[in-house]
């Protein structure tokens, strides 16, 4: 049976030279560093034909195909064929990493809530989790945004209008045991990235708005 886009899960690249790129996953997927896979990791860490993934319609399941610096599924390695479980992560090699998002992914933020957190309101700014895709109107942010990046727009998004103090936009990002050790300059490099990559699409609104002394707020106004 053939799956529409929402019922197709997707993988998208988290850290490695694919970073942000996303692939739509319908039956079989080979990773590797050969021009003739259909994920291609530039990276001589990476084998030719390195991992494969595939989706039927009882799940998917990742498998290394004999790769020299091995597939890692949540930091375990593979040895056989693994099933894969919505938000797993996927590393291939030292060189790229990927998250999973299943079929029955988080629905978008906008048509529900997420941990007590009022559903976001619509606005010129649209965000889905499930598929990771940021529109401004109705223009779409081509390429996708980095994983960083885009986690940082879903913590101000969950949270409009509301300003979201820097400390706990770092726990969130680098999680509460690596916090100490985030400067204020990494979340500013990473504010100022997710900015212009906005911008590219409208540079006559701000979006990610700095309150001093106290955090970022996201100001999204009706569409």
């Amino acid at each position: 049976m053939e799956r529409n886009n929402e019922d197709t899960p997707v993988l998208v690249g988290q850290s490695g030279p694919l970073d942000g790129q996303r692939w739509m996953v319908r039956n079989r997927i080979i990773l590797g560093r050969d021009m003739e896979c259909d994920i291609m990791i530039p990276s001589r860490q990476v084998s030719r034909k390195h991992a494969r993934l595939i989706v039927t319609n009882s799940g998917a399941t990742i498998e290394d195909l004999g790769s020299k610096n091995g597939t890692h599924l949540n930091g375990a390695m593979v040895s056989d064929p693994e099933i894969l479980k919505d938000g797993d992560v996927i590393q291939i090699a030292f060189a790229q990493q990927f998250i999973f998002l299943s079929s029955d992914a988080t629905m978008p933020l906008e048509m529900g809530t997420t941990g007590g957190i009022a559903p976001a309101r619509e606005g010129l700014l649209k965000l889905q989790k499930s598929s990771r895709q940021v529109w401004i109107g109705n223009e779409e942010v081509i390429p996708p945004l980095s994983a960083s990046q885009f986690q940082l727009l879903e913590i101000l998004y969950q949270r409009q209008d509301r300003v979201v103090p820097r400390k706990e936009i770092i726990s969130e990002i680098w999680g509460a045991e690596n916090a100490v050790e985030v400067s204020e300059q990494a979340l500013d490099a990473l504010v100022r990235r997710l900015r212009d990559r906005l911008a590219a699409i409208d540079a006559s609104h701000p979006f990610v708005i700095t309150i001093r002394g106290h955090g970022l707020r996201l100001d999204n106004p009706p569409k």
